[in-house]
């Protein structure tokens, strides 16, 4: 069986975010899958989405600081700033972590570790509402 949603994600600040939770309370077809696959596309250039850390917070905020220092802000020879001095890095970060997580289910559930979380990683200032096309493949 197949099954495609669209989920509006409610905007957050710019920073690394869980939203495990979020997402399956938006997804209650995923109950009805013994097995599968699950796939969550972001349908923006600007914030990205990874699996990490989902119980201390310090790691979300160590990956903004650490994306900051890689990817700054006002670099002389950015040429696209149409939308800002957060615009372009936005796009190189996205690009960095990735648009899409591929997640196991199993009993109805995503297949994460003890201590692994989906996070949308918001990197413009005013990311406003995101949305995901969510994918879900079993039986």
């Amino acid at each position: 069986m197949w099954i495609q949603k669209e989920i509006r994600l409610r905007p957050r600040p710019r920073g690394f975010h869980l939203i495990t939770e979020e997402l399956l309370s938006d997804l209650p077809e995923l109950r009805g899958f013994r097995i599968g696959m699950m796939n969550v596309f972001i349908l923006h250039t600007s914030a990205a989405l990874t699996i990490n850390e989902n119980a201390d917070p310090t790691v979300r905020q160590d990956f903004e600081s650490y994306f900051n220092r890689t990817v700054p802000e006002d670099e002389p020879w950015y040429e696209h700033q149409d939308e800002g001095t957060d615009d372009l890095p936005a796009h190189l970060k996205s690009s960095l972590l990735g648009g899409s997580l591929n997640i196991p289910i199993a009993d109805g559930q995503p297949r994460l570790g003890t201590w692994q979380g989906i996070y949308l990683c918001e990197h413009r200032n005013h990311g406003g509402n995101r949305r995901v096309v969510v994918t879900i493949q079993g039986e």
